[in-house]
Protein backbone atom coordinates (compact mmCIF):
# COMPACT_ATOMS: atom_id res chain seq x y z
CA UNK A 1 0.00 0.00 0.00
CA UNK A 2 2.87 2.35 0.79
CA UNK A 3 4.44 1.74 -2.63
CA UNK A 4 1.06 2.23 -4.31
CA UNK A 5 0.44 5.50 -2.46
CA UNK A 6 3.91 6.82 -3.29
CA UNK A 7 3.29 6.05 -6.95
CA UNK A 8 -0.18 7.58 -6.86
CA UNK A 9 1.09 10.82 -5.34
CA UNK A 10 3.27 11.36 -8.41
CA UNK A 11 0.54 11.11 -11.05
CA UNK A 12 -2.69 11.96 -9.19
CA UNK A 13 -2.18 15.77 -9.08
CA UNK A 14 -1.79 15.87 -12.87
CA UNK A 15 -4.95 13.82 -13.39
CA UNK A 16 -6.91 16.11 -11.05
CA UNK A 17 -5.63 19.19 -12.89
CA UNK A 18 -6.74 17.69 -16.21
CA UNK A 19 -10.21 16.85 -14.88
CA UNK A 20 -10.70 20.35 -13.48
CA UNK A 21 -9.52 21.95 -16.73
CA UNK A 22 -11.76 19.72 -18.87
CA UNK A 23 -14.85 20.55 -16.81
CA UNK A 24 -14.00 24.27 -16.82
CA UNK A 25 -13.42 24.45 -20.58
CA UNK A 26 -16.60 22.52 -21.41
CA UNK A 27 -18.57 24.72 -19.01
CA UNK A 28 -17.24 27.92 -20.56
CA UNK A 29 -17.77 26.76 -24.15
CA UNK A 30 -21.00 24.82 -23.76
CA UNK A 31 -21.67 21.35 -25.24
CA UNK A 32 -24.32 22.73 -27.64
CA UNK A 33 -21.98 25.28 -29.20
CA UNK A 34 -19.28 22.63 -29.49
CA UNK A 35 -21.64 20.28 -31.40
CA UNK A 36 -22.61 23.12 -33.77
CA UNK A 37 -18.94 23.86 -34.40
CA UNK A 38 -18.33 20.26 -35.43
CA UNK A 39 -21.36 20.34 -37.72
CA UNK A 40 -20.09 23.41 -39.56
CA UNK A 41 -16.58 22.08 -40.25
CA UNK A 42 -15.19 21.25 -43.69
CA UNK A 43 -14.30 17.59 -43.27
CA UNK A 44 -12.46 17.45 -46.58
CA UNK A 45 -9.76 19.66 -45.05
CA UNK A 46 -9.78 17.62 -41.85
CA UNK A 47 -9.21 14.46 -43.90
CA UNK A 48 -6.37 16.20 -45.78
CA UNK A 49 -4.74 17.16 -42.46
CA UNK A 50 -5.03 13.56 -41.29
CA UNK A 51 -3.52 12.16 -44.49
CA UNK A 52 -0.54 14.53 -44.31
CA UNK A 53 0.08 14.08 -40.58
CA UNK A 54 2.47 11.16 -41.13
CA UNK A 55 4.98 13.47 -42.86
CA UNK A 56 5.59 15.33 -39.57
CA UNK A 57 6.33 12.06 -37.78
CA UNK A 58 8.60 10.84 -40.60
CA UNK A 59 10.71 14.01 -40.49
CA UNK A 60 10.84 13.91 -36.68
CA UNK A 61 12.44 10.49 -37.04
CA UNK A 62 15.17 12.06 -39.20
CA UNK A 63 15.69 14.78 -36.56
CA UNK A 64 16.21 12.26 -33.79
CA UNK A 65 18.45 10.02 -35.88
CA UNK A 66 20.62 13.04 -36.71
CA UNK A 67 20.90 13.90 -33.01
CA UNK A 68 21.94 10.27 -32.44
CA UNK A 69 24.69 10.79 -35.05
CA UNK A 70 23.19 7.98 -37.13
CA UNK A 71 24.17 5.33 -34.56
CA UNK A 72 20.86 3.57 -35.15
CA UNK A 73 19.00 2.73 -38.35
CA UNK A 74 16.07 4.87 -39.43
CA UNK A 75 13.71 1.91 -38.95
CA UNK A 76 14.88 1.49 -35.35
CA UNK A 77 14.55 5.21 -34.67
CA UNK A 78 11.15 5.65 -36.33
CA UNK A 79 9.59 2.61 -34.66
CA UNK A 80 10.90 3.68 -31.26
CA UNK A 81 9.69 7.24 -31.79
CA UNK A 82 6.15 6.00 -32.45
CA UNK A 83 6.33 3.70 -29.43
CA UNK A 84 7.56 6.52 -27.19
CA UNK A 85 4.81 8.90 -28.25
CA UNK A 86 2.22 6.20 -27.65
CA UNK A 87 3.66 5.58 -24.17
CA UNK A 88 3.48 9.31 -23.42
CA UNK A 89 -0.19 9.32 -24.40
CA UNK A 90 -1.12 6.51 -22.03
CA UNK A 91 1.45 6.47 -19.21
CA UNK A 92 1.89 9.14 -16.51
CA UNK A 93 4.89 11.38 -15.82
CA UNK A 94 5.99 11.45 -19.49
CA UNK A 95 7.42 7.96 -19.13
CA UNK A 96 7.40 7.75 -22.90
CA UNK A 97 10.66 9.71 -23.00
CA UNK A 98 12.33 7.17 -20.72
CA UNK A 99 10.65 4.44 -22.73
CA UNK A 100 12.17 5.78 -25.93
CA UNK A 101 15.66 5.77 -24.43
CA UNK A 102 15.17 2.28 -22.99
CA UNK A 103 13.70 0.71 -26.14
CA UNK A 104 16.14 2.25 -28.62
CA UNK A 105 19.08 1.51 -26.36
CA UNK A 106 18.06 -2.13 -26.42
CA UNK A 107 17.45 -2.26 -30.18
CA UNK A 108 20.63 -0.46 -31.23
CA UNK A 109 22.87 -1.55 -28.31
CA UNK A 110 23.35 2.04 -27.14
CA UNK A 111 23.75 3.23 -23.52
CA UNK A 112 20.49 4.39 -21.99
CA UNK A 113 21.89 7.77 -20.90
CA UNK A 114 23.44 8.45 -24.31
CA UNK A 115 20.06 8.03 -25.96
CA UNK A 116 18.30 10.00 -23.23
CA UNK A 117 20.67 12.95 -23.71
CA UNK A 118 19.58 13.25 -27.35
CA UNK A 119 15.95 13.34 -26.22
CA UNK A 120 16.83 16.16 -23.81
CA UNK A 121 18.39 18.12 -26.70
CA UNK A 122 15.35 17.39 -28.90
CA UNK A 123 12.95 18.67 -26.25
CA UNK A 124 15.08 21.77 -25.63
CA UNK A 125 14.97 22.53 -29.36
CA UNK A 126 11.19 22.01 -29.34
CA UNK A 127 10.82 24.62 -26.61
CA UNK A 128 13.13 26.98 -28.52
CA UNK A 129 11.04 26.61 -31.70
CA UNK A 130 7.85 27.09 -29.69
CA UNK A 131 9.23 30.43 -28.49
CA UNK A 132 10.25 31.42 -32.03
CA UNK A 133 6.84 30.54 -33.48
CA UNK A 134 5.09 32.43 -30.67
CA UNK A 135 7.24 35.53 -31.15
CA UNK A 136 6.65 35.47 -34.91
CA UNK A 137 2.87 35.29 -34.44
CA UNK A 138 2.53 37.85 -31.62
CA UNK A 139 2.67 40.95 -33.93
CA UNK A 140 -0.48 39.69 -35.64
CA UNK A 141 -2.38 39.15 -32.38
CA UNK A 142 -4.00 42.04 -30.54
CA UNK A 143 -3.59 41.91 -26.76
CA UNK A 144 -0.80 39.31 -26.71
CA UNK A 145 1.80 41.45 -24.94
CA UNK A 146 1.95 39.13 -21.94
CA UNK A 147 2.49 36.16 -24.27
CA UNK A 148 5.49 37.93 -25.81
CA UNK A 149 6.99 38.57 -22.37
CA UNK A 150 6.48 34.93 -21.40
CA UNK A 151 8.08 33.75 -24.66
CA UNK A 152 11.13 35.95 -24.09
CA UNK A 153 11.51 34.64 -20.54
CA UNK A 154 11.24 31.01 -21.66
CA UNK A 155 13.65 31.74 -24.51
CA UNK A 156 16.26 33.02 -22.08
CA UNK A 157 15.90 29.88 -19.95
CA UNK A 158 16.27 27.66 -23.03
CA UNK A 159 19.38 29.50 -24.23
CA UNK A 160 20.96 29.21 -20.77
CA UNK A 161 20.12 25.51 -20.70
CA UNK A 162 21.65 24.88 -24.13
CA UNK A 163 24.79 26.81 -23.12
CA UNK A 164 25.12 24.58 -20.04
CA UNK A 165 24.66 21.44 -22.16
CA UNK A 166 27.26 22.74 -24.62
CA UNK A 167 29.74 23.35 -21.80
CA UNK A 168 29.17 19.83 -20.48
CA UNK A 169 29.71 18.40 -23.97
CA UNK A 170 32.93 20.39 -24.41
CA UNK A 171 34.29 19.73 -20.92
CA UNK A 172 33.23 16.21 -19.87
CA UNK A 173 36.39 15.57 -17.83
CA UNK A 174 36.05 18.82 -15.87
CA UNK A 175 32.35 18.12 -15.27
CA UNK A 176 33.15 14.61 -14.02
CA UNK A 177 35.84 16.07 -11.77
CA UNK A 178 33.38 18.51 -10.23
CA UNK A 179 30.87 15.71 -9.72
CA UNK A 180 33.47 13.48 -8.07
CA UNK A 181 34.52 16.24 -5.67
CA UNK A 182 30.92 16.98 -4.70
CA UNK A 183 30.09 13.30 -4.12
CA UNK A 184 33.36 12.23 -2.45
CA UNK A 185 31.51 11.48 0.81
CA UNK A 186 29.01 9.18 -0.91
CA UNK A 187 30.93 6.45 -2.81
CA UNK A 188 27.79 4.70 -4.02
CA UNK A 189 26.38 7.92 -5.47
CA UNK A 190 29.75 8.68 -7.06
CA UNK A 191 29.95 5.24 -8.64
CA UNK A 192 26.37 5.33 -9.92
CA UNK A 193 26.71 8.87 -11.26
CA UNK A 194 30.00 8.09 -12.94
CA UNK A 195 28.46 5.20 -14.86
CA UNK A 196 25.62 7.41 -16.06
CA UNK A 197 27.49 10.63 -16.83
CA UNK A 198 30.00 9.24 -19.33
CA UNK A 199 27.34 8.04 -21.83
CA UNK A 200 25.30 11.18 -21.13
CA UNK A 201 28.20 13.37 -22.25
CA UNK A 202 28.68 11.12 -25.28
CA UNK A 203 25.13 11.85 -26.37
CA UNK A 204 25.66 15.59 -25.91
CA UNK A 205 28.69 15.50 -28.23
CA UNK A 206 26.55 16.51 -31.21
CA UNK A 207 26.48 20.03 -29.76
CA UNK A 208 30.22 20.29 -30.47
CA UNK A 209 29.89 19.09 -34.09
CA UNK A 210 28.81 22.27 -35.88
CA UNK A 211 27.86 20.72 -39.23
CA UNK A 212 25.93 17.82 -37.73
CA UNK A 213 24.08 20.08 -35.30
CA UNK A 214 23.23 22.46 -38.16
CA UNK A 215 21.72 19.52 -40.06
CA UNK A 216 19.61 18.68 -37.01
CA UNK A 217 18.44 22.30 -36.81
CA UNK A 218 17.50 22.33 -40.50
CA UNK A 219 15.51 19.10 -40.15
CA UNK A 220 13.85 20.45 -36.99
CA UNK A 221 12.92 23.64 -38.86
CA UNK A 222 11.27 21.59 -41.60
CA UNK A 223 9.54 19.49 -38.95
CA UNK A 224 8.01 22.56 -37.34
CA UNK A 225 6.98 24.04 -40.69
CA UNK A 226 5.12 20.82 -41.47
CA UNK A 227 3.54 20.80 -38.02
CA UNK A 228 2.24 24.35 -38.28
CA UNK A 229 1.06 23.75 -41.87
CA UNK A 230 -0.93 20.70 -40.79
CA UNK A 231 -2.41 22.74 -37.95
CA UNK A 232 -3.33 25.49 -40.41
CA UNK A 233 -5.23 23.06 -42.65
CA UNK A 234 -7.33 22.02 -39.64
CA UNK A 235 -7.89 25.65 -38.65
CA UNK A 236 -9.12 26.42 -42.19
CA UNK A 237 -11.73 23.66 -41.82
CA UNK A 238 -13.42 25.83 -39.17
CA UNK A 239 -12.20 29.33 -40.11
CA UNK A 240 -11.99 29.46 -43.96
CA UNK A 241 -10.38 32.92 -44.01
CA UNK A 242 -8.02 32.51 -41.06
CA UNK A 243 -4.48 33.92 -41.52
CA UNK A 244 -1.50 31.60 -41.09
CA UNK A 245 -0.55 33.40 -37.86
CA UNK A 246 -3.62 31.91 -36.14
CA UNK A 247 -2.21 28.40 -36.48
CA UNK A 248 1.20 29.58 -35.24
CA UNK A 249 -0.28 31.28 -32.18
CA UNK A 250 -2.63 28.40 -31.35
CA UNK A 251 0.05 25.74 -31.72
CA UNK A 252 2.53 27.62 -29.53
CA UNK A 253 -0.17 28.13 -26.88
CA UNK A 254 -0.92 24.40 -26.84
CA UNK A 255 2.79 23.55 -26.69
CA UNK A 256 3.44 25.86 -23.74
CA UNK A 257 0.41 24.50 -21.90
CA UNK A 258 1.96 21.04 -22.21
CA UNK A 259 4.45 22.01 -19.50
CA UNK A 260 1.62 22.05 -16.93
CA UNK A 261 1.25 18.81 -14.91
CA UNK A 262 -1.62 16.81 -16.34
CA UNK A 263 -2.99 13.40 -17.18
CA UNK A 264 -1.05 11.35 -19.79
CA UNK A 265 -0.95 12.97 -23.20
CA UNK A 266 -1.63 16.44 -21.82
CA UNK A 267 -5.37 15.78 -21.86
CA UNK A 268 -7.24 18.93 -20.84
CA UNK A 269 -4.27 21.30 -20.58
CA UNK A 270 -3.50 20.90 -24.31
CA UNK A 271 -7.08 21.85 -25.19
CA UNK A 272 -7.12 24.71 -22.68
CA UNK A 273 -3.87 26.19 -24.02
CA UNK A 274 -5.03 25.97 -27.62
CA UNK A 275 -8.50 27.35 -26.88
CA UNK A 276 -7.09 30.26 -24.86
CA UNK A 277 -4.69 31.21 -27.67
CA UNK A 278 -7.00 30.72 -30.67
CA UNK A 279 -10.02 32.32 -29.00
CA UNK A 280 -7.95 35.46 -28.49
CA UNK A 281 -7.70 35.89 -32.27
CA UNK A 282 -10.90 34.24 -33.49
CA UNK A 283 -13.33 35.14 -30.66
CA UNK A 284 -14.93 31.71 -31.19
CA UNK A 285 -14.16 29.40 -28.29
CA UNK A 286 -16.41 26.58 -29.57
CA UNK A 287 -14.61 26.20 -32.91
CA UNK A 288 -11.27 26.61 -31.16
CA UNK A 289 -12.10 23.73 -28.82
CA UNK A 290 -13.30 21.60 -31.74
CA UNK A 291 -9.94 22.11 -33.49
CA UNK A 292 -8.06 21.24 -30.31
CA UNK A 293 -10.06 18.03 -29.87
CA UNK A 294 -9.58 16.95 -33.49
CA UNK A 295 -5.81 17.56 -33.51
CA UNK A 296 -5.43 15.76 -30.19
CA UNK A 297 -7.47 12.80 -31.43
CA UNK A 298 -5.29 12.73 -34.57
CA UNK A 299 -2.22 12.45 -32.39
CA UNK A 300 -3.68 9.65 -30.25
CA UNK A 301 -4.92 7.73 -33.29
CA UNK A 302 -1.70 7.97 -35.31
CA UNK A 303 0.80 7.29 -32.54
CA UNK A 304 -1.49 4.69 -30.96
CA UNK A 305 -1.83 2.72 -34.19
CA UNK A 306 1.84 2.94 -35.21
CA UNK A 307 3.23 2.56 -31.70
CA UNK A 308 0.98 -0.38 -30.94
CA UNK A 309 1.92 -2.06 -34.21
CA UNK A 310 5.66 -1.70 -33.63
CA UNK A 311 5.40 -2.88 -30.02
CA UNK A 312 3.42 -5.95 -31.07
CA UNK A 313 5.98 -6.89 -33.74
CA UNK A 314 8.64 -6.75 -31.02
CA UNK A 315 6.63 -8.97 -28.70
CA UNK A 316 5.86 -6.13 -26.29
CA UNK A 317 2.72 -4.53 -24.88
CA UNK A 318 2.06 -1.17 -23.27
CA UNK A 319 1.96 -2.70 -19.78
CA UNK A 320 5.04 -4.86 -20.31
CA UNK A 321 7.10 -1.79 -21.21
CA UNK A 322 5.64 0.08 -18.24
CA UNK A 323 6.63 -2.74 -15.88
CA UNK A 324 10.15 -2.82 -17.34
CA UNK A 325 10.51 0.93 -16.86
CA UNK A 326 9.34 0.66 -13.25
CA UNK A 327 11.80 -2.17 -12.63
CA UNK A 328 14.56 -0.11 -14.17
CA UNK A 329 13.74 2.78 -11.83
CA UNK A 330 13.92 0.35 -8.92
CA UNK A 331 17.27 -1.01 -10.17
CA UNK A 332 15.98 -4.54 -10.77
CA UNK A 333 15.97 -4.82 -14.54
CA UNK A 334 17.43 -7.95 -16.15
CA UNK A 335 20.01 -7.68 -18.91
CA UNK A 336 18.74 -6.35 -22.23
CA UNK A 337 17.78 -8.83 -24.89
CA UNK A 338 20.06 -9.06 -27.93
CA UNK A 339 19.20 -6.74 -30.81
Amino acid sequence: MKKFWNSTRRWLPGVLISLVVIVLVLWLVGPGRLVNAFRGADYRLILLALLTSWTWLAVRGIVWRTLLRNKASYKQVFSTLCEGYMLNNFLPLRLGELGRAFLLGRKASLPFMEVLSTIVIERALDVAFTVIVLLLSVPFVVGATSAKQLAILIGIVVVVGLVVLYWLARNPDRALGVFNRLTARWPKVQDLGGRFLAPLFSGLAILTDGWLFLRALLWMTLNWILGVAQFYITVLAFFPHAPFAWAMFGLSGAALAGAIPSAPGGVGVYEAGFVAALTLVSHDSASSLAIAIITHVFNYAMTGALGGYFLSTEGETLMSVYRQLRRRQEGDLPPARPS
